[in-house]
């Protein structure tokens, strides 16, 4: 058999797979946004999908706008007859694998809320079990369709008949997607916190987190505050030592020396300071720091590990804020 070079994409049948017995049972392959209508009179170009979608939908989120309307436009211009497609049955837990037969069509039979449509044939049904971690998280993309890319030589192995199987303990993208997953989780965090908490807001959140670490905290009032945000420390009155004072930025760019010992310049000999940012810091600034035993920055990054830790004191609304789920996630087995 001939190498399989032929570009591959992934597909989902909607939230709940509601989609799978159109896919299965009618060999097609279909994407919803079905207020759109039939995309064939559309320009062959991305404003065209662009300006179609916001016409169709007036109350979605610019934002959402190009990555919708690029899912479109690649399913009726970008994918080609003798492609091949790969969609992951959430409910037999089995990946389907077939080749594009057909050009775009519009129909609303069987799946009304499906009715961009492509014919496939089906040539394969393998157990997930047989693919690598990495290559089950690039099929788990957050989007309707996408091309397959890292792992695609994986579901070409597949078609060829060949053994994709491999040990767990060595299959080496199992750090990888492990560390995917976190990083993808820290953005989360830190674009939520940057978008939803500017300012004074983002204060009162860091208050919050030094309270759930046992800390009482007194916030400064919205305006001038002299260079300290938040007065932090153990007992009720606020009078014994650690006296904590807290300067906040909620900005993503780096902080420089001159914040950093502006800050200092506010806290006494046997009191401590504390800079905390969304962002990071600067080499300068952090050197001031290392010589200071009583003067602490936190960066971004270890914002997000204090909220993981402490996570579940939060209130309700910092959870409603930042929805996190705890998950299992596989480690990389160490073999000697």
């Amino acid at each position: 058999m001939s190498r399989v070079e032929s570009t591959i994409w992934g597909i989902h049948a909607g939230r709940a797979a509601d989609a799978e017995s159109l896919f299965l049972n009618k060999s097609v392959i279909a994407i919803g946004w079905p207020h759109v209508g039939d995309l064939s009179p559309l320009s062959p170009d991305r404003e065209s999908f662009k300006e179609k979608i916001v016409q169709s939908y007036p109350g979605m989120k610019a934002g959402a706008v190009p990555t919708n309307a690029g899912q479109l436009y690649r399913f009726v211009h970008e994918i080609k007859i003798g492609d091949y497609v790969v969609y992951p049955s959430k409910r037999s837990r089995t990946i389907h694998i077939g080749r594009i037969v057909g050009e775009y069509h519009y129909s609303q039979s069987n799946e009304p809320e499906y009715p961009n449509r492509r014919k496939v044939e089906w040539l394969e049904n393998v157990p997930r079990t047989q693919f690598s971690q990495g290559a089950l998280y690039e099929i788990g993309s957050a989007m309707s369709l996408f091309q397959i890319r890292n792992y695609a030589d994986e579901f070409r192995n597949a078609l060829e008949g060949e053994s994709t199987d491999r040990e767990v303990e060595n299959d080496e993208t199992v750090a990888v997607i492990a560390k995917e997953i976190e990083e993808t989780t820290r953005d989360f965090v830190i674009k939520r916190l940057a978008q939803e908490l500017k300012g004074h807001p983002f204060e009162d959140f860091v208050a919050h987190l030094l309270q759930c670490m046992g800390y009482r905290t007194r916030v400064a009032p919205e305006g001038p505050d002299g260079g300290v945000d938040i007065i932090a420390h153990k007992d009720e009155l606020g009078f014994e030592p650690p006296i904590i004072k807290v300067q906040v930025k909620s900005t993503l760019g780096n902080i420089g020396n001159g914040d950093v010992s502006a800050l200092y310049g506010h806290v006494a000999h046997q009191e401590y300071g504390l800079l905390v940012t969304l962002g990071s810091f600067t080499a300068q600034a952090r050197n001031f720091a290392k010589n200071r035993t009583n003067l602490r920055l936190i960066d971004g990054k270890e914002v997000v590990d204090l909220i993981f830790t402490h996570y579940q004191q939060f209130d309700a609304s910092y959870k409603g804020l930042i929805p996190l789920r705890r998950v299992y996630v596989p480690e990389a087995l160490e073999i000697d």
